[in-house]
């Protein structure tokens, strides 16, 4: 599977527990099942800081209650490079994206945009698929990482590309400047606020993804889709018309 393994998940030196919430979504709807989150990146360096914010997103998301999936794109083909996207890492990205509920999408910043890898792994991922819908009414959180100075280039196209994927995407997101200087040699963050951000951000993203659970299946439903498979309003049971007598 083209999942990558996560190393110290429990470990945390850059959180001060005294503040995290180990919860942050209680009241705000049921807990249980783990809210399922699954986190792409978008570089194949080895020292990949898109990835490290997505390893320490990912322990924070284990933290706060949540059960995660990081995908590695390296066997990823190119879109329509092999016949009807017939590829196995294609099919487990698919999967990956049915089982989510929420998604973290975090991407360098290159030549002020996202980078081609980032960008290959949403191309990847359909509307529509056999009647299913990989990323519609998931929610979504969107980072990115800089070699210089702190930019909103990479986030922005993100939200747009959530926003296309019909994702609900949070309010709240992170960009690490110089990135290079926030890791330390083991490739863990070091304390700081754009740390300190990232925490904010799964904090949101955790409390969105359990308050949508309950009413996914009616965000979605779209007028013009029920037109076109012909499924008629029943009266008896539609709530609005019920309301409104």
């Amino acid at each position: 599977m083209p999942l990558r393994p996560l190393s110290d998940p429990t470990h945390l030196p850059a959180l001060d527990r005294r503040y995290a919430i180990a919860r942050p979504a209680s009241g705000l709807g049921a807990g249980d099942p783990p809210p399922r989150i699954l986190l792409l990146y978008g570089s194949l360096r080895d020292r990949s800081f898109s990835r490290l914010c997505v390893e320490e997103a990912a322990r924070l998301l284990q933290f706060f209650g949540c059960e995660t999936r990081i995908f590695d794109p390296s066997t990823l083909p190119l879109p329509d490079q092999v016949a009807s996207d017939d590829h196995p890492a294609v099919h487990e990205l698919r999967e990956h994206s049915l089982w989510s509920e929420g998604q973290v999408w975090c991407s360098p910043e290159r030549h002020g945009q996202i980078t081609g890898i980032m960008k290959l792994q949403i191309d990847h991922l359909p509307l529509a698929m056999g009647g299913m819908r990989p990323t519609q009414g998931r929610t979504l959180a969107v980072m990115q990482v800089s070699a210089g100075s702190q930019s909103f280039n990479s986030v922005n196209t993100l939200r747009i590309l959530g926003r296309w994927m019909r994702m609900v995407t949070i309010p709240n997101q992170s960009s690490v400047a110089k990135a290079f200087a926030e890791f330390d040699d083991a490739g863990r963050m070091k304390p700081s606020s754009y740390y300190d951000r990232i925490v904010d951000v799964m904090e949101e993203l955790v409390r969105f993804t359990v308050l949508l659970r309950p009413h996914g299946a009616q965000l979605v439903e779209r007028y013009s889709e029920r037109k076109e498979a012909g499924r008629l309003i029943d009266p008896a049971t539609d709530l609005a018309s019920i309301a409104g007598r």
